[in-house]
């Protein structure tokens, strides 16, 4: 294990109960991602791509996130609006209808894609979910709104005014760097409740592949969680942006914040046509290394969010050290491809330290396969960005995403992707 040497971290107010010292961090031991289950160590590129990769992967399947279903059949694409000239001339906006039964009335993604006005060729993307719908990503009135339910659950807020979250998503910010953006609304995958299975995709996609009668949906032992549904929808929209004329399909990052981070690092682990992955601030259940014990924890996590992982993961509440797999390791399965971390100084409770451990703890996959990793062993100073094909900086700051995590984001993408 690899430590960071020295850094300092601004404190805050977080929930009593919760450990925020690094004095009081226990002694642990993360396992080996280089370690095979036969006691082997891997010494090749050859044997992490045929071995250590996949056991990695089944070890979330199994402990974390769930087994997904595969991808569906008879998926339509209806394209709902394609106009040039959206933001007074910079984007060419596009609406697409991602039906994933083929059928109007099933289930659907709604992806809002802007590509940038003047480009040659097929541009890079950078694909995210987000919290409120499309509709609060921006002010532009052509965007459609969001399919909330009628009436809204009980003590659900109420819907956000449009271009509500806008400073989270610096569109024209985007668009200037090259970059097209696509975004969906969390929900249109699966509703973020305990009670909202049977409403979301796991509700009609088995994970053996079959199509579920509506309201038939049996609850299978290591079956996917909210997590793992979000992460298998972003799939489905590199699915439609790998057939739009204007994105190099090969040149998509996915992005996520917090608990859409730990869903875009999940879906960048399993799914490597993504070209690079993003992760913000997804703390407990992502890139922080949970063997620290320090903000969130396995077991308030499950307490207040019990949808979002498999059953088993519920049997390391207050059992850090039974968990085979730690942050480090999920970061390492986006190996070779570039990875970007971030942290906010002001964000505890995700636990930046971690976050910063994971990925300096990936860079011996990262090396193996002839990439550098981090390439710094101390805590960055806030707001400075270091790394090299793993990327992280400390925004000063709250647990949030800002035009200045933008900024480094693009950098870093345009780096890796505009070679």
């Amino acid at each position: 294990m690899v430590t960071v040497l020295a850094g300092v971290i601004a404190a805050q107010q977080l929930p009593a109960g919760f450990n925020y010292d690094e004095a009081k961090v226990p002694a642990y031991t993360l396992p080996d991602a280089l370690h095979l289950a036969n006691g082997l160590t891997v010494a090749d590129a050859a044997t992490w791509k045929a071995k250590r990769r996949p056991e990695l992967i089944a070890l979330y399947e199994e402990n974390v996130y769930g087994h997904s279903a595969p991808a569906p059949h008879g998926v339509k694409y209806v394209v709902r609006d394609n106009v040039p000239g959206a933001l007074g001339g910079l984007a060419t906006r596009k609406q697409i209808g991602i039906l994933l039964t083929g059928r109007e009335d099933g289930p659907r993604i709604e992806l809002l894609l802007y590509v940038p006005a003047k480009h040659t060729g097929r541009v890079p993307a950078v694909l995210g979910l987000n919290f409120s719908g499309n509709d609060s990503i921006n002010a532009d009135p052509a965007i459609q709104p969001a399919r909330r339910p009628t009436p809204p659950p009980a003590g659900a807020p109420p819907p956000p005014a449009r271009g509500a979250n806008a400073s989270s998503w610096p569109v024209e910010l985007i668009l200037s760097r090259g970059f097209a953006l696509a975004t969906a609304w969390y929900f249109d995958i699966e509703p973020d409740r305990a009670d909202a299975r049977k409403d979301g995709v796991r509700g009609t996609f088995a994970i053996d592949g079959k199509v579920l009668a509506p309201g038939t949906a049996p609850s299978v032992p290591g079956e996917w969680g909210a997590i793992g549904a979000w992460a298998w929808g972003l799939s489905r929209a590199l699915d439609y942006l790998i057939t739009d004329p204007d994105i190099d399909g090969k040149r998509v990052a996915v992005i996520g914040h917090s608990r859409l981070g730990k869903a875009a690092t999940w879906a960048g682990a399993r799914d490597e046509r993504f070209a690079l992955v993003i992760s913000a601030q997804s703390g407990e259940g992502g890139v922080a290394i949970t063997r620290r014990q320090f903000g969130e924890t396995i077991a308030r996590i499950n307490d207040r969010f019990p949808h979002w992982f498999c059953d088993r993961y519920k049997t390391y509440s207050g059992r850090e050290d039974a968990l085979p797999v730690d942050g480090h390791e999920l970061v390492a399965l986006v190996a070779p491809r570039p990875v970007y971390v971030s942290s906010a100084t002001e964000d505890l409770w995700s636990d930046p330290r971690g976050e910063v451990l994971a990925a300096l703890n990936a860079e011996p996959v990262y090396r193996l396969l002839g990439t550098p990793g981090l390439g710094v062993t101390e805590m960055p100073g806030p707001d400075q960005a270091v790394g090299q094909t793993i990327g992280y900086h400390n925004r000063t700051g709250k647990h949030s995403v800002t035009s200045a995590d933008w900024e480094h984001y693009l950098a870093f993408a345009s780096r890796h992707l505009n070679k």
